[in-house]
């Protein structure tokens, strides 16, 4: 485990166990010597506050027992816990994402676009695949090609593709075509019925691949 996973797992224990006592102290008891050592190092920092002799007495009182040492998050421990929590992962290397994924460009009206979609998850019948609200808020841009790259699953490429059909219907189409054309996926209406969230294809690339469907979104 790497440094700061460290100091996170120790800002965790700290915010759950604060969290579940009224006065929001975790209390000598409930720490091992060696967590406390990195509570103390991470007090340093200004992320936890440990408590003063009129605290420990105050804690003595309430736990009926001799308190010698309790510590909390400060308003920064709390920030970076939260930050740590939802922080971007790191991107992998080129060659070694998933397996499951491909890596996929946009080009800065498409990521636009996406944006407006996973943002009205909520509001939609067909809402955004799993994991790619999570995989938009964390893609990274090259600047040097203007491209937002993001690691997707076929669930997740489907859905963007009905993403940008949206976008088509109601405005531009460039983006769409785009896709279709880079990636081979767009979005086909639902068939037979009519029923049922609409099924995104893999249609032919120019070096003429053959049609495969990626289910549904």
């Amino acid at each position: 485990m790497r440094n700061w996973e460290r100091a996170l797992s120790v800002l965790e224990a700290l915010c759950e166990r604060g969290q579940a006592a009224e006065h929001g102290w975790t209390l000598d008891t409930e720490l091992l010597p060696p967590h406390q050592q990195q509570v103390n190092a991470l007090e340093c920092q200004g992320l936890v506050e440990l408590a003063g002799r009129e605290d420990r007495a105050e804690l003595s009182a309430q736990e009926g027992r001799p308190v010698r040492w309790a510590a909390r998050l400060t308003p920064y421990g709390h920030d970076t816990l939260a930050y740590g929590q939802s922080r971007p992962r790191a991107e992998p290397p080129p060659g070694e994402a998933a397996p499951d994924r491909q890596l996929v460009e946009l080009i800065p009206s498409q990521m636009a676009a996406l944006r407006v979609f996973v943002g009205l998850a909520d509001q939609l019948r067909v809402p955004p695949a799993d994991g790619l609200a999570e995989q938009v808020r964390t893609a990274s841009c090259d600047h040097g090609i203007k491209r937002w790259r993001l690691h997707l699953t076929q669930e997740q490429m489907g859905s963007v593709a009905y993403g940008l059909r949206l976008h088509r219907m109601t405005g531009s189409a460039a983006e769409a075509n785009r896709f279709g054309r880079e990636y081979g996926v767009v979005h086909s209406p639902a068939r037979a019925s009519g029923e049922g969230p609409p099924a995104a294809d893999r249609v032919p690339s120019v070096a003429g691949a053959a049609t495969v469907s990626t289910g549904r979104l």
